[in-house]
């Protein structure tokens, strides 16, 4: 087995000359003005998405929109806690986060949405949720074994994503002009 460990004072001297690169290595593996702005482009993602969802909860109405309603409440909890882990590693990779509501949706990967019918509302989450989890599944693979903690940050994102892919595919399904009986 060949040896695969820089020896450790030389591990020391460099940790020290570079102290002010924090988590940032020699062993970092990716592009890091690119992570970055991939990192911006979910956290605009994020931001639009926790937006979308609260709009659709206070908006929602109609006979089937009380559990509809909960659902959208739930995601936007959960789109605001995905923005703030990307808004902590975009910290923690020595960049700066990008909260400018100017450029939200231009930086967004999904598409912000007025609907006022409560199954287009649905249905425009769903496709945000799709496109959130093909975006994602890519950075994902693009990032490979170079930043290995961005990656998990990533298919963490996409975990959750597909779950509320898959909670809206159901509501969809149940609602009464949508069912294919």
């Amino acid at each position: 087995m060949a040896e695969f460990l820089t020896d450790v004072e030389t591990l020391r001297e460099r940790a020290r000359r570079e102290i002010e690169k924090g988590p940032v290595t020699d062993a970092y593996g990716a592009d890091l003005e690119r992570v970055l702005q991939v990192l911006n482009e979910a956290l605009a993602t994020e931001i639009v998405c926790t937006l979308r969802y609260r709009r659709h909860y206070y908006t929602a109405s109609g006979l089937y929109s009380e559990p509809v309603a909960a659902e959208f409440l739930e995601h936007a909890a959960e789109e605001q806690q995905h923005a703030d882990k990307v808004a902590q590693r975009i910290v923690q990779l020595g960049g700066e986060p990008d909260f400018n509501p100017d450029t939200l949706t231009r930086r967004a990967h999904a598409g912000y949405d007025a609907s006022a019918d409560l199954i287009e509302m649905i249905k425009e989450d769903l496709i945000a949720e799709r496109v959130a989890i093909a975006s994602y599944t890519e950075i994902a693979k693009w990032l490979g074994d170079g930043d290995p903690t961005t990656r998990r940050v990533f298919e963490d994102l996409l975990a959750k994503e597909e779950e509320h892919a898959d909670d809206l595919r159901g509501l969809l399904e149940r609602m009464p002009r949508h069912r294919k009986d």
